[in-house]
C-alpha cells in the first residue's frame, strides 16, 4: 500500500514538520479595530443653523444638543458641561509646554467669566448690588453649583473666612448642606 488516500496526500503534497498548515494565518477583521459605537459616532448630520445647512459629527450634534439643554437649565445637562469643561482643562494642562519658556498670554477678561457663569446657570446677577459708579456686573452663585463643590470629594478643608465668603457669593446660602466638619456653616 502507497499511504495514498482520504485524508493521506502524496507524499509530494504534504506539509513538511514545523511548517503550518496555513503559513498567512486566519485573516484579521477590519471589524476589529473600529467598534459600533465609533462607526455611529463618526456618521456626519446636515442641520439647519440661521437658516444654512451645516455638517455635523453625530458627537458634535449631541454635545450641541447637551450645551443647549444645560442653558435651559437642565441640571444633569449642566454637570455633564462642568465635566467636559474640567476634561479639556485636564488636556491643556497636559498638553502645556514645559516652564521654563517664555509665553505670551492673553490678559483675563472677568466679563468673559461672568458671560460663561451666566449663560450655564451657575450664577445670577446680583440684585442687592447697586453702583452705578461700579463698572464690573456682581454675580451670586446659584445654591445647585455651590453644593456641587462643596460635595467633591477631596476638597481642602474649609477655614471660617472660607465660610463666609461662600455665604456672601451665594444665593439663599441658608439652603447649602456643608460637608463633615463644618455646622451650620462654621468651623468645629
Amino acid at each position: 500500500m502507497s499511504g495514498v488516500g482520504p485524508g493521506r496526500p502524496p507524499e509530494a503534497n504534504r506539509f513538511r514538520k514545523g511548517t503550518s498548515g496555513n503559513p498567512k494565518g486566519r485573516p484579521k477583521s477590519r471589524r476589529a479595530s473600529i467598534s459600533d459605537f465609533d462607526i455611529i459616532m463618526g456618521r456626519t448630520l446636515t442641520v439647519t443653523q440661521n437658516g444654512k445647512p451645516r455638517k455635523l459629527t453625530l458627537e458634535e450634534a449631541l454635545q450641541h444638543r447637551t450645551y443647549q439643554e444645560a442653558i435651559k437649565g437642565n441640571r444633569a445637562s449642566q454637570r455633564e458641561v462642568l465635566k467636559m469643561i474640567a476634561k479639556r482643562e485636564k488636556w491643556l494642562a497636559a498638553k502645556r509646554p514645559v516652564s521654563g519658556l517664555n509665553l505670551l498670554m492673553e490678559t483675563e477678561d472677568p466679563d468673559n467669566a461672568n458671560e460663561a457663569l451666566l449663560l450655564l446657570g451657575i450664577a445670577e446677577p446680583d440684585t442687592q448690588w447697586n453702583d452705578p459708579t461700579d463698572k464690573d456686573q456682581r454675580l451670586r452663585l446659584k445654591p445647585w453649583a455651590v453644593q456641587a463643590a462643596l460635595s467633591r470629594p477631596g476638597r481642602r478643608r474649609l477655614s471660617a473666612q472660607d465660610v463666609s465668603e461662600i455665604k456672601r457669593c451665594t444665593r439663599d446660602a441658608e439652603t447649602l448642606r456643608w460637608p463633615a466638619g463644618v455646622r451650620d456653616g462654621q468651623d468645629d
